[in-house]
């Protein structure tokens, strides 16, 4: 088999399936250091070994035996050199004695994530570690998606990795008494994944399908695990969002907003299972903001064309959602619904006052909706600057386009 043609297959089993390898081999080798160089290892022995032997059935199980193989020697040259270090001896002897199972595989990343949102970790590191090691974000996307610095991420990545190791915490689905405390963070984590997926902080493309994907699968897995309402508002929340990603772009890849959307091409099966979930989340009374937000989108999804979207009931459900989670993300889409229902001087006021308390300063959908609201009320200069302020905050190119295509247009004014 060629070299090139090789090389082609494995990295699409490494876009597909290497965060399902590494998170089996950190279950079977107890460390994520150990784990990530081991994965690295297998994939390039992978280009040597299937250009000779031919690429194996199961590609993925291959991977996960070569790196655990290389992870036993690793260990064998260090227990060489440590014959002191008795905890180095007996990880060794029990990572040879383990054996593995294919079947496990589909499981440990839902694994990895209940290990990496432990009590035990730090609150504002069980998220970013997620992110990083069962979705492969990279630091700097992790940063964007909570408008930290990439250095202070990247901290609280490495303290989380000591504290798992230095506590032993299990890598472990946690028993049903446990489960409550320990999902909210579960379901934040799978929420940001989907919203890095849904719109990517940077790159070429708006959006990466295999987040959005996988993502859903990982609150399908949750929901078989613990039906809750706020994990089928979640997943309700996700469908009705991922059914109009194809109307989302045009043919082009240019951005298309939501009242330009074709909606035709919005996926009626998405929407009729994310509606089901919404009503049967509100009906047991127990639901919370993800649940709420669900409902928001199934306002939008249930509304045959842009003008006939029931402004004012999502209006109220934001009024609800605000309540229940106070935050200044959620003030600014209130803003926009609010302009949709009495105009863009109301909505305009809203976001001033958050701007001016000094939220959102970074965050450039904030710029981007005063500038749209500012454009529509004929304050062009105002508009001008907001957009320019907007296309310096995001590394997005169909956005950055969609920017410059406004002020482009103000341009002539």
């Amino acid at each position: 088999m060629s070299a090139d043609v090789v090389k082609a297959r494995v990295e699409q089993v490494y876009r597909q399936d290497s965060r399902r390898i590494l998170a089996t081999l950190i279950r079977l080798l107890g460390d994520f250091d150990l784990a990530e160089e081991a994965l690295h290892e297998a994939f390039f022995i992978a280009v040597e070994r299937w250009q000779r032997d031919g690429v194996p059935d199961n590609p993925r199980a291959w991977l996960v035996s070569a790196g655990r193989f290389k992870a036993i020697d690793s260990l064998r040259r260090r227990a060489r050199f440590a014959a002191s270090q008795p905890m180095l001896i007996a990880q060794l002897e029990a990572l040879e004695q383990s054996d593995w199972s294919d079947e496990d595989v589909e499981d440990d990343r839902l694994r990895l994530i209940f290990t990496c949102c432990h009590p035990a970790l730090a609150a504002d590191a069980q998220v970013p570690l997620t992110l990083r090691e069962v979705c492969d974000l990279t630091t700097e996307e992790i940063a964007r998606a909570f408008l930290a610095a990439p250095a202070a991420i990247a901290q609280r990545i490495v303290r989380a990795k000591a504290k798992i190791r230095d506590a032993k915490i299990p890598y472990q689905v946690p028993s049903r008494p446990e489960l409550p405390e320990r999902l909210d963070s579960v379901l934040r984590v799978i929420y940001l994944v989907f919203n890095e997926g849904y719109s990517a902080s940077m790159g070429a493309e708006l959006t990466r399908e295999d987040l959005t994907r996988e993502a859903i699968r990982l609150a399908r897995l949750l929901m078989e695990l613990l039906p809750e309402a706020e994990v089928m508002g979640l997943l309700a929340l996700m469908l009705l969002h991922e059914s109009r990603r194809t109307a989302r772009t045009s043919d082009t890849g240019e951005l298309v907003l939501l009242d330009e959307q074709d909606r035709s091409l919005w996926n009626a099966q998405l929407i009729a299972e994310g509606c089901g979930l919404v009503e049967a989340a509100l009906n047991t009374r127990r639901f919370g903001p993800y649940c709420l937000q669900a409902a928001i989108a199934a306002v939008h999804a249930e509304a045959p064309t842009a003008q006939e979207t029931d402004w004012p009931q999502i209006v109220g459900l934001y009024d609800v959602l605000l309540r229940v989670m106070p935050s200044p993300v959620i003030e600014l889409n209130r803003a926009v619904a609010l302009a949709k229902r009495d105009g863009p001087e109301a909505g305009l006021r809203l976001i001033e006052a958050i701007l001016g308390r000094g939220d959102l300063l970074d965050y450039h959908l904030a710029h981007s909706a005063r500038a749209e609201f500012c454009r529509q009320l004929g304050r062009v200069e105002e508009a001008r600057a907001a957009y320019r302020r907007a296309l310096e905050l995001t590394q997005q190119l169909p956005e950055r386009r969609f920017l410059e295509g406004r002020l482009a247009e103000l341009a002539k004014q």
